[in-house]
């Protein structure tokens, strides 16, 4: 919520007619915006409390299918409700929509009102109140990379997604000559975004013709996860009112490089950084060290919730940014984990694994319980390495697709512990119907290659 921006302010605009609509959503399991539009008398009226939503809405895949296999809810259970219970907390404007405003809200059990476990805020919050127990508190912030394109997404969508033109005609990465080109759409993106309560830092060109990056000040786990997502349906809504097309597809072009989402993150303790020891090496703290040993020693366990998708593997490639190896360094981008702010109170620890198509909530709840696994088993990380990753023989691989990522979710003792049998049950069923999908379906690639060559 903007600091002016308030339930009380909310229903004086409401009454002054500036205000008609509230956007009350929840985050589904791919990270994307689900809810209902309400007249905004009726929700400074009752609507505030609570409303309802099926609960399939935690229980779909990006098309909005509802396969079996869930034991949340199913056809044969009737698709009963959940509650939407409104975080006021989240409240804030919408300036890209005339007279909208928007709240987050948690989802319950229709029946016992207790928070539903398997949904992305409630994973992220149980892992942080794992960390509070233990005396601390996690700063993060995720970075934001996509792709934006000449033409819309009806047009792209109706000419079946093919030859895609990006915005622009080569590599952007940090240029402004380019970048000024793109500014009837990133400028909107910054501002409307500061209007709406979201701390936007800066955007850039990145390393790929068309390729965006923005980057939004770091806060408190569960307000960086809010921004994330509030941005990213933003970016995708503004670049639409503009007449293009913004994509968080990790890997839209096998020439192209990946767009990625890179998670800081650093523990405080009484208001003071726990990662940061002026006596140490690198001025890493022992306990940065045990979080930074838990983040390398369970990667494999968490890749799934930074690459969901069969898409998501393409990325992993070499010599493109994206990293291949379980690795820490010291400020080395080709590694799968990089110490930044060596030697300052800044030292934290960024994981360059995870592409643009995560789930925010998931992805950091992961990051969390790795490196609360390293501080509870009291883990020393391995040596850091020097030079390209790439290169390191010995370095041991993230898993390489979607298939091996669902192995090493489901076998997870760490991730079963920290987030519970029925979470990882549930998300294990999400990737292996993404799988299937993929699996049962001929490529245009496929095609190409063999219709007359086989």
């Amino acid at each position: 919520m903007t600091a002016d921006f308030t339930f009380e302010t909310l229903k004086q605009r409401v009454s002054e007619g500036e205000i008609d609509t509230v956007l009350v959503c929840l985050v589904d399991m791919q990270g994307r915006l689900m809810g209902k539009r309400f007249q905004a008398q009726t929700f400074v009226k009752s609507a505030w409390e609570e409303t309802h939503c099926c609960n399939y809405l935690l229980a779909t895949d990006l098309e909005m299918a509802t396969p079996d296999g869930y034991a949340a809810t199913s056809w044969a259970a009737g698709y009963g409700d959940y509650i939407m219970k409104p975080d006021l907390a989240t409240l804030r404007p919408v300036p890209w929509l005339e007279g909208t405003a928007m709240v987050l809200c948690d989802v319950l059990d229709h029946h016992t009102h207790a928070p539903v476990a398997h949904s992305p805020r409630q994973v992220l919050k149980t892992q942080i109140e794992r960390l509070r127990a233990l005396g601390f508190e996690a700063v993060m912030a995720t970075e934001l990379e996509f792709f934006l394109f000449e033409k819309s997404f009806d047009e792209i969508r109706k000419s079946g997604f093919r030859d895609l033109e990006p915005i622009s005609g080569y590599n952007e990465d940090y240029h402004i000559l380019q970048t000024t080109k793109e500014e009837h759409v990133m400028r909107p993106v910054r501002n409307l975004l500061l209007a709406a309560g979201i701390p936007v830092e800066s955007s850039k060109g990145e390393a790929e013709a068309g390729q965006e990056e923005l980057n939004i000040r770091y806060d408190a786990p569960l307000n960086c996860a809010d921004h994330h997502t509030i941005a990213k349906h933003a970016i995708k809504e503004i670049a639409w009112q503009k007449g293009h097309a913004a994509t968080f597809l990790p890997k839209w072009h096998h020439d192209r490089v990946g767009s990625s989402s890179h998670i800081h993150q650093s523990l405080w303790k009484n208001g003071e950084p726990a990662f940061y020891d002026s006596t140490a090496t690198h001025g890493m703290s022992a306990l940065m060290g045990q979080y930074l040993a838990g983040l390398v020693k369970y990667a494999p366990d968490v890749t799934y919730f930074l690459a969901p998708y069969v898409n998501s593997y393409k990325r992993f490639q070499k010599g493109t940014f994206a990293p291949t190896g379980i690795v820490w360094s010291i400020d080395n981008r080709t590694a799968g984990f990089r110490l930044c702010g060596a030697d300052t109170r800044a030292v934290r620890v960024e994981c360059r694994i995870g592409g643009s198509d995560i789930n925010p909530y998931l992805a950091m709840a992961a990051q969390l319980a790795a490196g609360i696994a390293g501080i509870e088993e009291g883990l020393d990380p391995p040596p850091a390495l020097t030079g390209d990753a790439y290169e390191a023989a010995k370095a041991s691989q993230i898993p390489r697709t979607l298939r091996d990522a669902m192995a090493t979710l489901r076998a997870s003792k760490m991730l079963r512990a920290a987030l519970g049998d029925d979470v990882v049950e549930h998300y294990y069923r999400c990737a292996e119907w993404e799988q299937e999908e993929f699996d049962r379906v001929v490529t245009d690639y496929e095609i190409a290659r063999g219709f007359e060559k086989a």
